[in-house]
Formats: C-alpha cells, sequence, structure tokens
C-alpha cells in the first residue's frame, strides 16, 4: 500500500518548501535577468553555475553521507522546473549534474561514492553523461563502436561520442564502451573519464537551435588511458548502468519540459490580461480563453504525470521505466504544444527576440528529442503494455 501523501503538488516537507522558496527567488534574482543574454551569446553561465552551488543545488539527490542534501527525486524535479520557467539552458545545469553522476549512484561501489560524489554535490566536479555516437541515435547499444581495450592497470578507450551536453565543461564525463564484442549489450562496460587523462579530447561545438547557453559537443578519446579504479561496475554491465539512468534522468527532462511550459502559459496570460484589441482586453476573446484553458489543462496534467514518475523513483517501484517514459512523453509533447501556442497569442511579438517566448518554443524542442525520442518513449510504453513478440517457429 502506497504512502504516498493526498497531494504531490504540495511541499512533501518544510525542507522542501524552503529549498523552492530559495530557488523562487534566485530565479527571479538571478537567473531571469540573464535569460535571454545566455542564450543571445550561447554561453555556458558560469556564474549561475556558481550560484546554484553555493545553495547546494547540484546534489540534491546524493545522499548526505555522500555530501548531497539526500533529498528525493520530486524535491530534485521541482527544482528543475522552477529554473526551466525562466531558463531552460540553466535549468540543465542542474538536470545534467544529476544525469553524469548518476552511473556513480548507480554502479559505484562505496569507495568510489565516498571518493566522487562529494565533488559532484559541491560543484568541484561538473558532470557528463556520453552514451550516443556518430549513426546510433536511439540504437545505443546495437552502434556502439567506442572500445575498450584490456591493459595493464586498467584499459585504453578509442571512439567518438557525439551530442554530450556539458561536455567541454565537464570535468568528468560517464563513457559507455564495447570491452567484448561477441556479447553485444552485454559486452558494454562504463567509465568515469576525467577530463584531465591524456587522450580525451573535445571536438565540434553543435550550433542549435534552442539551449544554447548548454554546450553541446563531441568528445574523442584516443588511446585514453582509463585506470581500473575508474572502472564502474563490473565488465559488461555499462548497458544495463545506462538504461536505469534514463529511467531516472527523464523525469528531469520531463521537468525541464514542464517549467518551459509554465514559464510560456505564465508569460501569455499576462500578456492577454494586457493587450487592448476591440475596445478591450484580448483575454476576454473566447477564442483566446479556449486556448489558455488547453494550454493550462495540459500542463497540469502533465505535472501531474510528471510527480508520480518522480515518488515511483523516489520508492524504486518496479514500474519506474514506464512511468519515467509517459512522464518524458507527455512533457515534452506539452512543452511544445504550449509554447507554440503562447507564440500565437503573442501574435507578430512572439515572432520577435524582444519577448521570452520565441526562445521557450526554440528551447522545447528539444524535449522532444533528446534522452529518448518521443517515438522511443512510445515503444517503452507500448512494450510494458503489450510485451516484445518473439517468434515461436510455429506455423
Amino acid at each position: 500500500m502506497s504512502t504516498a501523501p493526498i497531494s504531490l503538488l504540495e511541499p512533501q516537507s518544510g525542507e522542501e518548501a524552503m529549498m523552492l522558496d530559495i530557488v523562487r527567488k534566485i530565479v527571479a534574482e538571478k537567473v531571469a535577468p540573464r535569460a535571454a543574454e545566455i542564450d543571445l551569446k550561447a554561453e555556458y553561465p558560469n556564474d549561475i553555475k556558481a550560484i546554484f552551488a553555493e545553495n547546494d543545488l547540484l546534489g540534491i539527490p546524493i545522499p548526505s553521507e555522500y555530501g548531497g542534501l539526500g533529498g528525493s527525486f520530486l524535491t530534485y524535479v521541482k527544482v528543475v522546473e522552477e529554473i526551466a520557467k525562466a531558463c531552460a539552458a540553466s535549468s540543465l545545469i542542474v538536470a545534467v549534474q544529476e544525469l553524469g553522476m548518476l552511473p556513480v549512484m548507480i554502479g559505484g561501489s562505496e569507495q568510489q561514492k565516498k571518493a566522487w560524489l562529494p565533488k559532484f554535490a559541491s560543484g568541484e566536479w561538473i558532470a557528463a553523461y556520453a552514451l550516443t555516437e556518430p549513426g546510433s541515435g536511439s540504437d545505443a547499444a546495437g552502434s556502439m563502436h567506442m572500445r575498450a581495450e584490456r591493459v595493464e592497470g586498467g584499459y585504453k578507450l578509442n571512439g567518438t561520442k557525439i551530442f554530450i551536453t556539458h561536455g567541454n565543461v565537464a570535468d568528468s564525463i560517464a563513457f559507455f564502451a564495447v570491452t567484448d564484442p561477441s556479447k553485444g549489450p552485454n559486452g558494454i562496460t562504463a567509465f568515469l573519464v576525467e577530463k584531465q587523462f591524456p587522450g580525451f579530447k573535445v571536438g565540434k561545438r553543435e550550433h542549435k537551435m534552442g539551449i544554447k547557453g548548454s554546450p553541446t559537443v563531441e568528445l574523442v578519446l584516443e588511446d585514453c588511458f582509463v585506470p581500473d579504479s575508474h572502472r564502474i561496475g563490473a565488465e559488461g554491465e555499462g548497458f544495463k548502468i545506462a538504461m536505469k539512468v534514463l529511467d531516472k534522468s527523464r523525469p528531469g527532462v520531463a521537468a525541464q519540459a514542464l517549467g518551459i511550459a509554465e514559464g510560456a502559459l505564465t508569460f501569455a496570460t499576462n500578456y492577454t490580461k494586457e493587450r487592448m484589441a476591440f475596445g478591450k482586453p484580448i483575454s476576454q476573446q473566447q477564442g483566446l480563453q479556449f486556448m489558455l484553458a488547453d494550454m493550462r489543462t495540459e500542463v497540469e496534467c502533465a505535472r501531474l504525470m510528471l510527480y508520480e514518475a518522480a515518488r515511483k523513483c523516489d520508492e524504486g517501484a518496479a514500474d519506474i521505466t514506464y512511468w519515467s517514459a509517459m512522464a518524458k512523453l507527455k512533457c515534452g509533447d506539452v512543452a511544445m504544444s504550449v509554447t507554440t501556442d503562447a507564440v500565437q497569442l503573442l501574435g507578430g511579438y512572439g515572432y520577435c527576440t524582444d519577448y521570452p517566448v520565441e526562445r521557450m518554443m526554440r528551447d522545447a524542442k528539444i524535449t522532444q528529442i533528446y534522452e529518448g525520442t518521443q517515438q522511443i518513449q512510445r515503444l517503452v510504453i507500448a512494450r510494458n503494455l503489450v510485451g516484445k513478440w518473439k517468434p515461436t517457429g510455429k506455423g
């Protein structure tokens, strides 16, 4: 029987309420005024990262014995959501920190957790996660070409990863490489690679439609020696670790999407109350009222699904893969539809960079693509419903 509170929408503790108040103040005073500039200059906002670190926002779900706050995933997604209301790129400072340290939390040894998690929690280390390769995309396991060759004292890694968020500013990155090609997904191993390791190189930086203040780069390993101490889990456990990470990181992307949608809806609603046409605020036009009503309904539906997925992360529920996929699917689609409608509600102004909704629409699109496309989420959901068919060989 579930012991979850009656309403996940309310703060689950005094500590959570206090943290969310702090985050809202930081967002209003520091993040929102910088959001347009961050997008325009396409620069990683080190000043915002420092503020987040000072306020312990980079280690929310890390247990207190490893230097974190020991907070819940529910608190974590609410924090990402609050930041994304103003600046999607800034919200990824928190979300990608969680993504990059999750392999250690999930598959790391006690010694590794004690050595590395405090560095992630304090912000001393910026984290990243390197799974995708050229030509792989959604087929992460079947098309993985990065190799890890056993050598004395560790491994030599060779290969290229692409679309790595924060790869050029990260101090350590979780890499996944093939140690035994004959075993398919069971031949993939996880490693923590530090940027100072010889053979680690940052390649091309992508020029993107949105979230421009969050750098996305190519990472190249050329005979990069990784000591045994930096292998996460046993050989062959890497792909299982990677998939468990996605179960807990997809709600973070969903939270980002929800925050973007909420920010666009709030701005558009306020705009319609002030914009006059035909002698009255355009918010009094029934057609626009119906648009706002649909937008608000979709946002609230997405929020309930996300918070339930986060609760299941906290409980270690057996069906977390299913719920994480549904939350990511719903929130990403809502972000795209709500921001598109927000641009429409502002008319010509919505199309101009003087107003934030065009930026929010550009930022929203990525939430339907990364951390697993919406098509992959539907596949995950469907397989949880009906199973994966296996031919029996019988007529």
